[in-house]
């Protein structure tokens, strides 16, 4: 038993303060300097995290508290990103669940604590933001032991200890009634309750592989956890893939995690977390083991897919005038990339070499990877977001949501009313504070599929959702994504003020004056049903009495600019979403008039 470490990772619903309460944990641990500015979220490392405010991939760091090394493991908190938690988690022996003192325990809460209690892992519960106005401290004590009722925990892991804090003024207290000064209750008991790894130092090396990494000066890196044995610089391994197959390596360097910094060192034990160089092509789930006794650990499984989506090359008019990688090779290769390091992502190749699908566990999901292509230089087309149906005994079964809504009360009747379109089913409603409901609903996953954007509409943005997968469930029925036709492109060409203003009572625009578009690239939303073919490129006539300055008093209505998430829950069926690293565009599969006519009538006929 390492009795000098403790390896921990922290759970919890987005938002609810893990980040912040690492933070706080590494200032009063000491390893930053008296004078050293620290931003705010330092684990929140790339670019997208801090944009966004989310954690998005699970990070390592470590502290020190009374010579006792903690291994500390940030989590994601949006159920999107579960294969990163699923992970992660074969990596430690206990778990800080972390809960809002206002929320209670959310949807991803459920989902984590899940998984936590099945690999038996010890619990300790933070109850976080005690300081908040709408703080309902007891009830939400409560609400953690019904919920670990529910998931079946055993009584050791019923006999939780519970922790209240302020992440952001870096305090704990044991008692909610009496004042934090620190966050040393927090230390104590996870010194206290976590147990110290255990594993025999002399036993035969074992270790899995539970994350790579690429540096740019040591090349691929393996992260994992040593389950037992020791690991040296230099030291001849063996690595043991899925199927069982054991090829020797040669380790190059390894080191610990201190603070946020690497540390290379000469030699690591059982039970430390660490990481190792020197294995080119290593992948997420393999085992490093003793040359001479190879033995294999457990892989790593996590939950399958649920949302699939299309990918291909942009063939679009204007390929290659906003990007740099734009070949099928290269877009395949980027995709397996990423589907080596990103568990719960797989990449498919179809009969075509320009086309690839790509499935993953939801929207965000989806999108994090599209947005991190587009910043690296990729063009790229995308399909809409289509579940992943299964069938059981000839029955077909459908991805189900638990799906949470915080809104106004007097918007219920319409977020009802478009819950029961979309096949929901409500299974639960109560007060969220003064004037607030909080509505629990089973919903099939497409019919989340642009649920977000279409809620805020209704409730004017004060409301807030949250999901989480459920389970696979009986086909509910179709389900129709969206009301309204689109305006189309009649020619290629730059938009005008004078074409937008002859179009725009038509409907809602996407498009600016002096925007380029395409024929058969989406300019707007139709009021009807039905697509109209448009022409924004038009001009006015120039005669002889036409005043220069008659198209200043044309007055166009501000246009409705979607993020790439809002654009992918627009796509219908028979559209495509051209990305570049400038641009979003929408467009129809069929960019000709006539072709699209022609697969009409083909579509009617059968």
């Amino acid at each position: 038993m390492a009795n000098d470490i403790r390896n921990i990772a922290i759970i919890a619903h987005v938002d609810h303060g893990k980040t912040t309460l690492v933070d706080g944990m590494l200032k009063q641990s000491g390893i930053f300097r008296q004078n050293q500015v620290v931003q705010e979220r330092v684990m929140d490392s790339n670019d997208l995290e801090k944009e966004r405010g989310i954690t998005i991939l699970a990070k390592n760091t470590s502290v020190r508290y009374q010579n006792i090394k903690i291994n500390i493991v940030d989590t994601p908190g949006h159920s999107d990103f579960g294969g990163e938690v699923e992970r992660v988690l074969k990596m430690v022996d206990g778990v800080l669940l972390l809960v809002d003192a206002a929320e209670g325990p959310m949807p991803q809460t459920r989902f984590v604590l899940r998984k936590a209690l099945e690999l038996n892992l010890v619990p300790v519960v933070v109850i976080n933001k005690i300081d908040r106005p709408d703080a309902r401290i007891s009830e939400v004590v409560d609400e953690v032991y019904e919920l670990f009722f529910e998931l079946g925990a055993n009584d050791e892991q019923l006999d939780f200890p519970v922790v209240y804090t302020i992440a952001r003024q870096g305090l704990a207290t044991n008692d909610p009634d009496v004042p934090g000064e620190n966050l040393q209750p927090l230390f104590e008991t996870i010194l206290e309750h976590f147990p110290a790894p255990q594993g025999e130092t002399e036993a035969p090396l074992q270790m899995l592989v539970n994350n790579t990494e690429y540096d740019s000066y040591i090349g691929r890196v393996a992260v994992g956890r040593i389950v037992q044995g020791s690991i040296s610089s230099g030291q001849q391994v063996a690595v043991i893939n899925y199927e069982g197959a054991v090829k020797n390596h040669r380790i190059g360097r390894v080191y610990t995690f201190e603070g946020l910094e690497r540390v290379e060192v000469p030699r690591a034990q059982c039970g430390e977390i660490v990481v190792v160089s020197g294995l080119e092509d290593i992948k997420i789930g393999e085992t490093i083991a003793d040359k001479d006794n190879p033995i294999p650990l457990p892989a790593i499984t996590v939950d399958e897919p649920t949302l699939e989506m299309t990918f291909m090359v942009n063939d679009s008019p204007f390929a290659g005038q906003e990007g740099d990688h734009i070949t099928s090779r290269k877009v395949r290769a980027r995709l397996y990339k990423e589907a080596e390091k990103n568990v719960s992502l797989r990449v498919q190749d179809t009969d075509s070499p320009e086309i690839f699908k790509v499935a993953g566990r939801g929207e965000l999901h989806l999108s994090i990877l599209i947005e991190t292509m587009r910043r690296e230089g990729y063009e790229l087309q995308v399909s809409k977001p289509e579940v992943i149906f299964r069938r059981d005994e000839g029955q077909l079964l459908e991805p189900m949501e638990l799906l949470l809504v915080d809104i106004p009360e007097d918007k219920m009747g319409p977020v009802m009313e478009s819950l029961g379109n979309r096949k929901g089913e409500m299974i639960n409603m109560g007060p969220n504070g003064p004037g607030q409901l909080r509505l629990e609903f089973k919903v099939p996953a497409r019919g989340l599929i642009g649920f977000r954007s279409q809620l805020l509409t209704e409730t004017r943005g004060h409301a807030v959702m949250n999901h989480t997968f459920l389970g696979y469930e009986p086909f509910k029925g179709e389900i129709k994504r969206r009301y309204q036709g689109v305006l189309i492109a009649f020619e290629s060409g730059e938009a005008t003020q004078y074409g937008l203003n002859s179009v725009q009572d038509r409907g809602t625009l996407f498009v600016v004056p002096g925007t380029k578009v395409y024929e058969g690239m989406v300019v707007g939303e139709h009021v009807r049903e039905q697509d109209i073919e448009v022409n924004v490129c038009k001009k006015k006539q120039l005669t002889n009495h036409r005043a220069s300055t008659a198209e200043a008093t044309v007055k166009l209505e501000e246009p409705r600019v979607m993020s790439l998430e809002e654009s992918l829950e627009y796509l219908s069926d028979d559209e495509l979403l051209e990305v570049t690293p400038k641009s979003l565009r929408i467009r129809k599969k069929l960019l000709d008039k006539n072709e699209r006519s022609r697969a009409k009538k083909i579509a009617n006929m059968s």
